[in-house]
């Protein structure tokens, strides 16, 4: 299926500071410019959930990690190239973003995605794109479009279609956080 023309319509939403609803290498996502302030506030409204909690950041490249956290170690560049589930790493010194998406520990998560609608639509937009599942907080995080809520569809400035038939159940990604002395603590296998 051709989504070219979703990746054009999400990147005026995106460049005008609007939310979409998108699907990623894992669940469908809800996304925003993770460089926009208020961008990230509507999403946070969306899902009704605390600003203290945390979100994900997209990236089309390890390279481009340095930008906006602290480089990674030779040592998480290989578990990230070298794993098969998705994989989320919550780096420290986060930089360049919006700052209510980064921790209060200066942290940041941060996910390269390993799909070709992902890699296009943060490729095209040029910036990191928020991700966070589509459901409202405190709920199940649905893996198929057709379980995402009427409240979350309704409150979006873009929903895609790209996928939206495929019922090929999602999981969310492994979450590790990479810490100074380059140890490794699992927070969600």
């Amino acid at each position: 299926m051709n989504y070219q023309e979703d990746i054009k319509n999400c990147l005026q939403i995106l460049k005008n500071g609007g939310v979409i609803l998108y699907p990623t290498d894992t669940v469908w996502g809800l996304g925003c410019d993770a460089t926009n302030e208020n961008a990230v506030t509507k999403i946070f409204t969306i899902k009704q959930r605390d600003e203290k909690k945390s979100m994900i950041v997209l990236l089309e490249t390890i390279n481009s990690i340095q930008y906006y956290a602290k480089a990674p170690s030779e040592k998480i560049i290989e578990q990230i190239k070298n794993t098969e589930k998705p994989l989320t790493v919550i780096y420290p010194d986060a930089k360049k973003l919006a700052q209510n998406l980064i921790n209060d520990d200066g942290t940041i998560a941060i996910r390269i995605p390993n799909d070709d609608f992902c890699k296009a639509l943060i490729a095209a937009f040029g910036k990191p794109i928020v991700s966070t599942s589509a459901n409202i907080s405190g709920e199940n995080t649905p893996s198929i479009f057709s379980e995402i809520s009427g409240a979350i569809k309704n409150n979006v400035d873009y929903c895609c279609t790209y996928r939206q038939e495929d019922n090929n159940k999602a999981a969310p990604s492994k979450i590790i956080k990479w810490n100074e002395d380059d140890s490794v603590f699992v927070i969600r296998d």
